[in-house]
């Protein structure tokens, strides 16, 4: 290795450390071809969480030897080979289950240790790998979907997320990280990558030199969500475009040497952080990559929390972007197979992947928007969806995740459509349903944030049921959602948030959104209201 372990003589190393002095995560790759010809039950116990290294979990339950993989997409840019790739693999091994994730990747599920070897191989044919999508390692690295096509866009991000992406794939410098490292990267001036809850963010900014304004990025360190959520903190640096590489890599270098190791619930970088403060991290990284010059202007105007519906001018003269819902990111692989092939008739074959689960179709000339938008594909995948489906977010849940305690992603689209039957807003309300509190659909940045838990009843058996959370934005260096009182029968929860927000609609002012409404009335008159439906509900169960 051309690094020193400082923390391998720690006694207080917890065991997965201990583990990772012995073995590198990425050496799973060595071992996948020989599990393969053996099966499933040749592999250890012991081994199986190094999978996550190769960028698969086995799903639930463990044993019977399942496996989800995830795929890194940087920048959610994908080719029209590589969408036939993902689409031939889904269908071929993954019974047609295809997720876009809320970091930009693509989820498959059903794989057996004998198709993995096969899979690596036409993913690397195409130029996409799973290595580091789940790990004590550099995940894929979010970016602008738009980026290169973006008429508000400070410049191109997709080459310089792609230089710092490929320098970290298989590189065992930076594969045994105290824990999961997510990083995004873009000018986009509406915050497209959620900055805030990332462990490192590089956002647009400007800063004046030798009498000329250049742009640039300034950094966020420190975010994250899970059951203790932080939000990035700003570093007074300016870094050029040219630099990032460096600067991530220097950073990521912090977060491997100084990042914690006793407790695998206290090892994200959003807990050195938090210890060191801005000046102090601000004065170790100078150590490694020398003076660099103070902030700039900040050139974020706002969040648009992910969302690009509808037809949009590109910085390309005669060419559109098309901004589409895909229902909690879920598609089947026959409409991949279908949306890859109208991707290169009507444009270049690219479509880009976005995190709030939704994609985008590039490069379309104008005059073929409309022909387009004819295809029988989109009635379901729609550029204007109804506004509760086309604002809901959802983890995996518990039909394949081992940590969730709740059903999620059909729960969710199925609460979605009944609410857009029967309420209409001035405004949207983003919705984002969770299984556990690792958060992985975000429940924190939400307007209401529906995280899952297990609710004992009267006859003492254990139900799936949910806490509420609202008042959620990433807008203005962001503000978590807020917890209100109560846990809701999985069954029930249709029917509380239909009553909770025609409560809202009854109260709002015109054209208030969810968030200023919550600023102006406080948690008290909605904490009243919903212990009003609990106890209506209550008395329609009994």
């Amino acid at each position: 290795m051309a690094y020193e372990k400082a923390w391998a003589d720690n006694p207080k190393l917890n065991k997965t450390e201990q583990k990772k002095l012995v073995k590198d995560g990425l050496k799973i790759f060595e071992d996948i071809p020989h599990y393969s010809k053996k099966g499933f039950a040749s592999i250890p116990k012991e081994e199986w969480d190094n999978f996550k290294w190769a960028g698969l979990y086995l799903q639930r339950p463990k044993e019977d030897g399942y496996f989800m993989m995830r795929v890194n997409v940087p920048s959610g840019i994908l080719s029209y080979e590589q969408v036939k790739a993902l689409a031939h693999i889904c269908k071929d091994y993954g019974r047609g289950v295809f997720d876009i994730t809320t970091r930009q990747a693509i989820q498959f599920h059903w794989l057996t240790i004998e198709q993995i070897p096969d899979i690596f191989k036409r993913l690397e044919e195409v130029g996409l790998s799973s290595a580091g999508a789940c790990g004590d390692i550099t995940r894929n690295i979010m970016g602008n979907p738009i980026a290169g096509i973006d008429p508000h866009e400070l410049f191109d991000t997709s080459e310089i997320v792609k230089e710092v992406y490929e320098f970290f794939q298989h590189n065992e410098d930076f594969s045994n990280l105290p824990r999961k490292y997510k990083m995004s990267i873009s000018s986009n001036v509406n915050n497209s990558a959620h900055a805030e809850i990332n462990c490192v963010a590089f956002t647009p900014a400007y800063k004046e030199v030798d009498d000329k304004e250049i742009p640039g990025f300034h950094i966020k360190i420190g975010g994250g969500l899970s059951s203790r959520p932080f939000l990035a903190q700003p570093l007074d640096v300016f870094i050029e475009p040219h630099q990032v590489k460096e600067v991530a890599i220097a950073i990521t270098t912090i977060f491997r040497d100084y990042g914690y190791r006793d407790k695998r619930h206290l090892a994200r970088l959003k807990f050195l952080m938090a210890d060191w403060g801005p000046e102090k991290f601000k004065e170790k990284l100078l150590e490694y990559t020398g003076q660099l010059p103070s902030k700039g202007r900040d050139a974020l105007q706002g969040w648009n929390g992910g969302y690009f519906y509808g037809v949009h001018p590109q910085k390309q003269e005669g060419l559109s972007y098309i901004g589409f819902n895909v229902p909690v990111g879920r598609l089947d692989a026959d409409e991949v197979l279908k949306l890859a092939e109208i991707a290169k008739l009507y444009g270049n074959g690219e479509i880009r992947t976005v995190n709030s689960q939704n994609l985008i179709i590039p490069n379309v000339k104008h005059q073929n928007v409309e022909s387009l938008l004819q295809e029988d594909i989109f009635k379901r995948i729609t550029t204007q969806p109804l506004s509760f489906i086309g604002h809901s977010v959802s983890c995996t849940g518990i039909e394949y995740c081992n940590l969730a305690l709740v059903e999620t992603k059909e729960r969710m689209s199925r609460i979605a459509e009944s609410l857009d039957q029967r309420i209409t807003l001035d405004v949207p309300i983003r919705i984002h349903m969770v299984g556990c509190p690792n958060s992985c659909g975000q429940r924190q940045i939400a307007d209401i944030g529906l995280q899952g838990v297990l609710l004992k009843t009267k006859e003492k058996k254990m139900v799936q049921a949910f806490e509420i959370y609202v008042g959620g934005t990433l807008d203005d260096g962001g503000k978590f959602n807020e917890k209100l009182k109560g846990k809701f029968h999985a069954d029930l929860l249709d029917e509380v948030l239909v009553r909770f927000l025609d409560h809202f609609k009854e109260t709002k002012l015109p054209l208030e959104t969810f968030f200023d409404y919550i600023n102006r009335v406080g948690l008290e008159p909605l904490q009243i209201e919903l212990d009003q439906i609990s106890e209506q509900l209550e008395e329609k169960v009994s």
